[in-house]
Parts: structure tokens; sequence; C-alpha cells
């Protein structure tokens, strides 16, 4: 067996012995009559959970030797020990060290069935749902934390919240804003026809790249899925009314419009000469110093093209273009941030929690997206964008009985909504390097997509 098969085996068992784990802890629980891991005031000096009460002591009560683990190995020796030293400025008697894992998936779950897992980490998504409460510390109950923070429904249990995410991303299409300006173009386009209208202009005034596709690397085509919302118009679209839809790539849906304008432009020549040698990490230094116009990205790549080069000034994103009448952002969770309900330093933990979440700058300076925090304030640029109308909403999640059923009629159907073999096809026949019409394409997919709905969800 290769690294990787030996891995998987060694999460999988992890998973396994997790979850028997939990369940005989359930069954001690209800034995005893006791609450289980809600019931964590133990170590607070009031009547109030700890999720409250830490916040009654003085930063400098606080105390205690915090282990924080983290995914970014790129930036743990840097940026996240400029983290710590900010940190102390507030809570001076707290030691922060950090670990950073490279697979940190693979890596964490066999640490899950010790209580070794550090103080604050992210909370792995192959913990099943109903066993996060076994591991992880609440932070508050979810109709209250939703009036402050985004996203955090997502790993909440039985009403309470055990995660919240490190920044909050979106899906729009990065620019360069000294391209647009070479070129002539003064307002940044709202319609598809604007759009294409655009990179017309920058193809005949520059000699940037007006559209770069990334064909050959397959995954950055992937990222326009991250958009379809913008066309749509409504947060309703993907989990509910997508739901209904058997065939939803007929002309005038959402994702035939959406990805009409991927075909579009790569056949009106409006793409890189070669799609066949694109190279992703070259594309970001040639999007900074002025080669290429524009990508279809999601806002954790901003900070990569910002930092490709020296032109970090002229690179910024907008909303997807849509002929829809309002232009949404559709928000998505990144990794939540949670802490070991084992944690000897609990106190320390929340107020490193609050302290990142509110104070570090991560989600907009690290992670490209925004604060999960209602409170802070939007990035300059999003900020100006919500005064022209700008919506950032997250998706109005599936109906009970329904979730995870678009993911099955996704993989039954093999359209791959988030895979790239399709969108390739798509660009192919747009270059004229397949015999088909952008209508084939759709009419392919409608096809696949209809059996498996009525296989999957019946009519």
């Amino acid at each position: 067996m290769n690294k990787k098969t030996v891995m998987y085996f060694v999460t999988m068992l992890a998973v396994l012995l997790i979850v028997a784990g939990c369940s005989s802890d359930n069954q001690e629980d209800a034995s005893n009559g006791s609450e289980g891991v809600n019931d964590v005031s133990e170590s607070a000096e009031s009547d109030a959970p700890l999720y409250e009460s830490w916040k009654e002591l003085d930063p400098e009560e606080i105390e205690g030797d915090l282990t924080v683990i983290t995914h970014r190995t790129d930036i743990v020796d840097t940026v996240y020990q400029d983290y710590a030293k900010k940190f102390n400025e507030k809570y001076p008697n707290v030691n922060v060290s950090f670990e950073a894992l490279t697979d940190y998936g693979g890596e964490i779950m066999p640490r899950m069935n010790t209580e070794d897992y550090g103080d604050v980490q992210y909370l792995p998504v192959q913990v099943p749902i109903q066993d996060i409460p076994n591991f992880f510390e609440p932070f508050g109950k979810l109709d209250e934390m939703e009036e402050n923070y985004l996203g955090v429904e997502e790993r909440a249990v039985d009403g309470t919240v055990y995660g919240i995410p490190i920044a909050v991303t979106y899906t729009g299409i990065i620019y360069n804003k000294a391209v647009f300006e070479e070129a002539g173009v003064e307002d940044i386009p709202q319609t598809k026809e604007e759009f294409i209208a655009a990179l017309k202009k920058i193809k005949e005034n520059t000699d940037a790249i007006p559209l770069y596709t990334n064909y050959a690397a397959g995954w950055p085509l992937t990222q326009w899925e991250g958009a379809v919302t913008t066309t749509a118009g409504s947060v309703d679209y993907y989990n509910v009314e997508m739901l209904e839809d058997p065939t939803p790539f007929d002309e005038g849906d959402p994702h035939y419009e959406h990805y009409k304008l991927m075909y579009d432009v790569a056949e009106q020549g409006l793409i890189e000469e070669d799609p066949l040698t694109t190279d992703w990490e070259a594309s970001k230094v040639r999007m900074n110093n002025g080669e290429i116009a524009t990508m279809v990205l999601g806002s954790w790549a901003l900070e990569q093209i910002q930092g490709a080069g020296d032109n970090g000034e002229d690179i910024g994103i907008m909303p997807f273009p849509t002929d829809a009448e309002k232009t949404i952002f559709s928000l998505g969770a990144d990794l939540n941030i949670s802490i070991n309900k084992h944690s000897e330093n609990k106190e320390a933990a929340f107020a490193w929690v609050d302290w990142f979440i509110h104070e570090s700058g991560y989600s907009v300076e690290q992670a490209g997206g925004i604060s999960a925090s209602k409170e802070v304030p939007l990035p300059e640029e999003l900020a100006a964008g919500e005064e022209k109308g700008w919506e950032f909403s997250m998706l109005t999640p599936a109906p009970e009985g329904k979730k995870g059923l678009l993911d099955e009629i996704d993989k039954e159907s093999e359209v791959g909504l988030w895979l790239e073999p399709n969108k390739k096809i798509l660009i192919e026949a747009a270059i004229g390097n397949r015999d088909m019409s952008f209508d084939d394409v759709m009419n392919s997919w409608n096809e696949d997509w209809s059996a498996a709905f009525e296989k999957i969800a019946g009519e």
C-alpha cells in the first residue's frame, strides 16, 4: 500500500474508535442522569456557563500555557508569532505556542481518541456532527450566536454552537485595476453583456489576457460554481429551488446562463491563446504584473495574488456579472475554530478564540474573506460595494429531510458541479476542440441529472 492508502485506513480506524468511544460515553452520561459535555460550568467561578463567565475575568487574571493547532504551515513561524505577541499585549499571562499540521485532518484524527489535540484547534470535518459535543467546548446557544456570527449553524448540535468559522469566503472575479484603467474600462461591469464588452476592450487596448481560465490546472474551473448564486440572484436557488428541478440546465436557468458566459468568452477568443499550457502558480505572478486582467476565483486567492509581486494594490475582486435584479456574494464558512473539552486552560482558550475572531485580522489578511463576526467591518472595497447594493449572504440551507440530497444527485449523475471534467469539455467545445455546441453540452448534463434526480429524489 502507498502512503496515502495507509493514511486513509489509519484515519478511518481513528474515526471508528472515536465513534465507539462516544457511544459508551453517551450511555454512561445517560445512566448517570448527567447532561454530559453541555455541563461545562464547573471551572467557572460563577453560575454562568464558562463561555459566558470567562468574560467576567480581568485579562491579567487569565493565565496558562495554550497550545493552538493550525493547518497554516506557511505562516506558523511568522504571522502566528506576531499574533501571539499582539495577544499578549492584552493577555500578558498566557503563554501561546503553535503546532502546524501538514495534513490537518489526517494527522489530528488519530489524536482525537486521546485528550491530546491541543487547547485550541479547528474542528475536524471528519468528526460526525452528533459526536462533536464529546470533544469540544460549547460557545453558546445557536439562536444567540447567530445574532452576532455568520456560519455558526454548520457545526451546531442540538441548538448549541461548538465552532466559529475562522473566515467567511465568497467567489467573484479577481481583477487587475490597472489593466482595466489602461483598457478604458471606467466602471465595474455589472451584467454579462457589460463584462464581455470590458474583456473586448482589454483585448483591443492592452497586451493583457482578458480572462485566464487555468484550464490545464483544471481545479480553477470548479471555482465558477461558487458564483452560481450571484447569477441566480437568490440565496434560495442552490439548496432549495434546484432540489425541485429535474432539468436545471435548461435555457434561462441559472446554471445555463452561468456557464454560457464561460463558453462565450472562450469562443470569442477572450481567454489565453493556448489553454492546454496554463500554469496556476505562474498565473498569480502574471496577474500581479498586469499580464492577466481577470480570473474567476474564491476570495481566498486574493491575498495570494496580491502577494505574488510588487503590484498588490492593483488587485481587487468584483462580483460575478449577473442579469439578476440584485447582486449577491454568497458566503461560505471556512474551517471552524474550536476548544478541546479536556483543556486545562479553557479561560485562556476562550480568550484566544475571541481575540482571533475579532482582532487578529486573519479572515481578511490571510484567508481573503470576511470575519464571521458581524461586529467586524467589511474590508474597505467590499464596504464600498455594499453601498452600491452588493449583498453578502449565507445560502439558505436545504429543508429538513433534504440535506445532502443535492450532493447525492450530483454524484449519481456525474455532472460534477464542483468537479472539473465537464467544465473542461465546455472549454474544449468553445475553442473548437470538440464538435459540440453549448446546448449540446447542457443537454447532456440535463439528461444525466434528470436520470439521477428520478433515481434519488423521485418525482
